[in-house]
């Protein structure tokens, strides 16, 4: 892996939320070039709302979002993915009427300048089922195999950030084993920083760095994976306890 210096993303005091609502509450976070960063937490505490905002689908109260050191807060959703940022929703939102490889080739967007190239045959390569299924529409994918197409999608944006929420929610455990086997892969191989946000702290653990928990739209801990205190404690804070 390609060494680099800086942060990738950074959020300062950001508060945030849908229409009148507010969600989020002084969200201060960076996460540094090729770094994972787990975001843990039980459902309705801000996780999915945090990647929104990044990527621009929520309504910014205050605070300032930075990629790359460049403020992206005023920008809209669509300038920010050609920034950068690329997001595998946690509704997967792929094309259900397109193959696998229209989907991939209608997200292909160049890479920039000293990033790994990510191609059709680079996500086969990564998700051989997916390859299998080349010429098969979205409709006709099983849950797993969505997930995949919506984890390359996003690669094929050649992002230089992918936020991921939730992508082994509700997926069988051979499944998820595969996807953590994708992401590890993700990480060793190329030079993208992850924002991964997930429920289920053995996962999260599995292949992050360092953590950060939210509660009521704030984050209540951060620190490193290895400086993680003894597990009934995490398990409290995100909420299994």
């Amino acid at each position: 892996m390609r060494e680099e210096k800086g942060y990738r993303l950074e959020c300062s005091g950001v508060v945030a939320g849908w229409g009148d609502t507010q969600v989020l509450s002084n969200v201060t976070f960076a996460v540094a070039a090729t770094e994972t960063l787990a975001v843990l937490g039980r459902n309705g505490v801000g996780k999915s709302t945090l990647l929104s905002t990044i990527i621009g689908r929520t309504t910014l109260r205050s605070g300032e979002i930075k990629l790359d050191g460049n403020s992206i807060q005023a920008l809209p959703s669509y300038a920010r993915a050609r920034l950068g940022i690329g997001l595998v929703p946690q509704e997967r939102e792929i094309f259900r009427s397109l193959t696998v490889e229209e989907n991939l080739h209608i997200a292909q967007k160049p890479a920039m300048s000293g990033k790994e190239l990510w191609t059709t045959a680079r996500v086969f390569d990564l998700f051989p089922g997916l390859a299998e299924r080349r010429r098969n529409r979205g409709d006709r994918l099983s849950g797993g195999e969505q997930q995949m197409l919506s984890i390359g999608r996003a690669l094929m944006g050649n992002p230089s950030i992918l936020l991921m929420d939730e992508p082994m929610e509700g997926l069988a455990p051979i499944i998820v084993d595969q996807l953590v086997t994708a992401v590890a892969r993700i990480r060793s191989e190329s030079s993208i920083a992850m924002l991964i946000v997930e429920q289920h702290v053995d996962i999260a653990l599995e292949f992050t760095s360092r953590v950060i928990v939210l509660d009521r739209g704030a984050i209540v801990y951060a620190n490193n994976t290895s400086d993680m205190p003894r597990r009934d404690q995490i398990d409290t804070l995100v909420g299994i306890a």
